[in-house]
């Protein structure tokens, strides 16, 4: 059988052996020298099982932070606030030549600039360049292509133009 016992000092609950009323020990809490008193709860077996009662709500809705009121204020900008992550840039003489722009290949084919029997090929190609800018133009050259003309039920030989830039 156990004695269930507080400790005078520090009120905490303890248990020992009923052979050990009398002695003298440290108590495990507070560290105080304390006589195990003969008077106490007498329990057998091991100390009874407390269950705790059910919950009916969370144990965050519980606690202390979730009662607090929180006075939070939410910066207000005119202008965009400063990046926080910040890339190098890039040394000048790389920016000059567009190394930051993938290459890409542009094909434009004579058959497919004719619009209600009207040659356009040049318009496009123009049009194109002048999108494309001189800075970013790395080569234009003329290809020849063999296609299938319905209309003239034979295989046409025509021209166009592949231009490489970066963009």
């Amino acid at each position: 059988m156990d004695i269930v016992f507080n400790c005078p000092n520090c009120d905490q609950e303890m248990a020992v052996d009923q052979s050990g009323v009398g002695s003298e020990i440290d108590c495990p809490s507070c560290g105080e020298h304390i006589t195990i008193p003969s008077s106490g709860k007498v329990t057998t077996g091991s100390l009874p099982v407390v269950t705790p009662p059910p919950m009916t709500a969370s144990p965050v809705a519980l606690s202390a932070a979730a009662k607090a009121p929180l006075h939070l204020k939410v910066p207000v900008r005119d202008k965009p606030g400063e990046s926080l992550i910040d890339k190098p840039r890039p040394p000048l003489e790389v920016v000059q030549k567009g190394a930051g722009k993938k290459l890409r290949i542009l094909t434009i084919r004579r058959a497919a600039c004719i619009e209600s029997g009207h040659d356009k090929f040049d318009e496009k190609v123009s049009m194109a360049l002048h999108e494309i800018t001189e800075t970013n133009l790395i080569g234009v050259h003329p290809i020849t292509y063999d296609h299938f003309d319905v209309g003239a039920q034979k295989v046409m030989t025509d021209y166009g133009v592949l231009i490489i830039y970066r963009g």
